[in-house]
Parts: C-alpha cells; sequence; structure tokens
C-alpha cells in the first residue's frame, strides 16, 4: 500500500506509549493552499527562561545560580539559547528559527497543568462557554476554513489531543499493544476479513503505518531514532496532501534536578525539529512550527535545583517561512517590581495572538475569523511579523 492511498482511506491511527512513550499524540489534517504548519504542544510546562535564557539581565545569575551557571550560546547581546540546542544554531543564522518572549495563554494563578494545557489547545479566555472550552481552535480552524475536511485526518497515541476536538471530523485510533505482524499473519488477516472491507483496509493500513514508525537500527539512541520515525513520515504527508500536523511532546516538568532532566526534552525537540527540516526537502521553505506550551516556571529556582509552576514562557517557531534570527515580543525584566506574583516572569504577549497571525499568513484566514471563531474573543493587536512568505 502507497503512502497517497493510506491518506486516502482517512485512517487516524495510534501507536503504544511503550513503542513513542515520548510522543504523546499526534494529529494530522488536509486542508488547502501550499503552506504547511506544525503545531507542537511541549506537556509539563517547558521552562522558556532555561531554553531562551536572558544572559544580559543582571538579576539572572542570583536568581538561578545553577541553572545560570553553564554557559548558553548567544544568540545576540541579550538572549543565549539552552547548550543542547547547539544544533538548530544553523537555523538561526539562516533565519529559520526564532522564538517569542514572555507570552502566556490567559490561564493565571491555579498552576494546574491539566487546566493549563486544556486553555492552551481549546484557545479561549479562562471564563469561556463550556462548550468553547470543549473545543480546539485547529478544529476551529478546519470548521471555518473553506475547502477543509477529515478525510485525511488521523491520530497517532493513547492520550487526546484537545487542540483538534470538536465538530470537525477528527477521528483517532490508538491501540494499546504494538502491530508486530509477519507475512503470513498479514494473509491470514486478510482471509478472516475479507467479507468485510472497510475493517480489511483499515487493518491493512494500521499495519503498514506501525512500520514505518518502527525505529531505524542504528540511529543512536532510542528515543531519537523514534523522533526520526515519526519525523520521515510526518514529512511523508506534509509533501502529499496533509497541511496541518499536531502533536505534543512530553517531559518539561523540571521542578528537581533541572539542568539535568531538561536535556533529553529538548534533545527530542531538536531532533524533531532537523528531521523535519531534513526530510521535507523543498517543502521546508513552506513550513511554519510552532512549539508553545502551557505556561512557564518560576523565576527562581528552588531548594531541590529545579523549577515551579509560573506564568508567562517562550515560544519556538521554526521552519523556512518563520522570519526567523529574531526574539519577538517585549522583555519584561526581572527586577522584583517586574514579576508576575513576586515570583514569575510577567507576560507581556498573548501566545494565542501569535498562533492567529500564523494561520492568518500560511491560510489567509479572516481576521475577524479569527477573533471571533477560532480564538472567540481574542484581540489579535498589531501583526508581530512572525512570518516571511
Amino acid at each position: 500500500m502507497d503512502r497517497r492511498s493510506f491518506l486516502r482511506g482517512g485512517l487516524m491511527l495510534g501507536c503504544s506509549a511503550a513503542a513513542m512513550p515520548f510522543l504523546n499524540h499526534a494529529t494530522f489534517a488536509s486542508v488547502p493552499g501550499d503552506n504547511r504548519l506544525v503545531v507542537v504542544i511541549l506537556r509539563g510546562a517547558l521552562d522558556g527562561l532555561d531554553l531562551l535564557r536572558p544572559a544580559g539581565a543582571p538579576e539572572l545569575s542570583a536568581l538561578r545560580p545553577t541553572l545560570a551557571a553553564e554557559p548558553g550560546l548567544p544568540l545576540d547581546n541579550f538572549y543565549h539559547l539552552h547548550p543542547s540546542l547547539e544544533g538548530l544554531m544553523p537555523l538561526w543564522r539562516a533565519g529559520d528559527l526564532g522564538f517569542v518572549d514572555a507570552v502566556s495563554t490567559p490561564y493565571r494563578d491555579r498552576r494546574s497543568h491539566f487546566d493549563g494545557q486544556n486553555l492552551l489547545e481549546a484557545g479561549t479566555a479562562m471564563d469561556a462557554p463550556r462548550q468553547l472550552q470543549r473545543e480546539g481552535w485547529l478544529n476551529r480552524l478546519l470548521q471555518v476554513m473553506p475547502g477543509a475536511h477529515g478525510s485525511t485526518a488521523f491520530a497517532i497515541g493513547r492520550e487526546a489531543m484537545p487542540v483538534l476536538d470538536g465538530p470537525a471530523p477528527v477521528p483517532s485510533w490508538a491501540p494499546d499493544t504494538e502491530l508486530r505482524v509477519g507475512q503470513q499473519g498479514r494473509r491470514l488477516l486478510a482471509a478472516l476479513y475479507e467479507l468485510d472491507a472497510g475493517f480489511s483496509e483499515a487493518g491493512m493500513q494500521a499495519l503498514a503505518l506501525s512500520q514505518s514508525l518502527d525505529p531505524v537500527e542504528g540511529e543512536g539512541g532510542g528515543h531519537l531514532a523514534q523522533v526520526d520515525a515519526f519525523a520521515r513520515f510526518a514529512a511523508a504527508r506534509l509533501s502529499e496532501d496533509t497541511r496541518i500536523v499536531a502533536l505534543s511532546l512530553a517531559g518539561w516538568d523540571t521542578h528537581a534536578g533541572q539542568a539535568q532532566s531538561i536535556r533529553r526534552p529538548l534533545e527530542r525537540l531538536e531532533r524533531l525539529i532537523l528531521s523535519l527540516r531534513a526530510e521535507l526537502g523543498p517543502v521546508w521553505e513552506r513550513t511554519t512550527i510552532l512549539a508553545m506550551t502551557e505556561f512557564g516556571r518560576t523565576v527562581r529556582e528552588n531548594g531541590t535545583r529545579g523549577t515551579d509552576h509560573g506564568t508567562a514562557g517562550a515560544m519556538l517557531t521554526a521552519g523556512g517561512a518563520v522570519r526567523g534570527g529574531r526574539v519577538l515580543g517585549r522583555w519584561p525584566g526581572l527586577g522584583e517590581s517586574d514579576l508576575y506574583a513576586g515570583r514569575d516572569l510577567m507576560p507581556t504577549a498573548d501566545v494565542r495572538a501569535h498562533a492567529a497571525w500564523a494561520l492568518r499568513g500560511l491560510f489567509g484566514t479572516e481576521r475577524a475569523m479569527l477573533e471571533q471563531a477560532v480564538f472567540p474573543g481574542l484581540d489579535l493587536g498589531r501583526d508581530p511579523g512572525l512570518l516571511d512568505i
């Protein structure tokens, strides 16, 4: 079965957590146009002040004596990138990597991963009607986008992906076991279900996808090889009919020993971006990656050399369609009077607005539609110039 036939089947397939424990969920959807969007939800609350270090802030070393001790990678005369992301520096220099600092959703003070993630993926205000909070902003985009449909959408993984929940059809299937079936087993399954064409076709497609996601031997650590496998599959879809990919990467809840515990999720994020770039080829030039998290972390490191749940954080952007090599956003400062609630980085921008401007630039979605339907009640403000298309 070739990949195009698989997409036309409209099947959404998941693999076990044992196969991809770091990849909580992935979803694909087809929309018209040539531009591509990859939304990466960083579950667990990424520490934006560690990803994008304000090395030029005089208060940083006192607030983070352990976390700020290791030298970062200079991006400009103020910001340094975490040293684990050295592989992304060529993208920064090429203008294919950027950041937005001091962003957040409207979520405040409750500091719950569950509530924060739901609000991020619903794209609503905290007091929005329950129905809106049960829908994801990418699903609402599909509902209003002319020509968009769910027949080529599918999901991978056990966990729900609320950013694509809603009336627009996005079916999913997440089996609890790996589908490792030999040729004889495939023939037996085909014979068993030959009278049920729909089930037979779906089963064969599931087996094909499962095999396409197997790690490639000799590609390094297992978790990185699995990232490569997913990137290859995603790039193949994006090179054909798929235009939107949404996925989540876990592991960002760094309450203790953050200097070490944040390295592995950063390596996976770096590998995902670099693998997509390598696999997409010329399609990379029409691609935008938005990596966002439910909330930031505390400005001060805690007694276990980690950080606790905070408010503002950083958003990462990548892709050939991104106007990179810049840090967008207004820096609020780290002085005592500058902090939110005396402990967190003060939010100076709404992460939803930057996502909305990306949708406007990529898919031509009208501003009124973005403010009223996709992100209800959002004021987009001025165009931050996120894209270069």
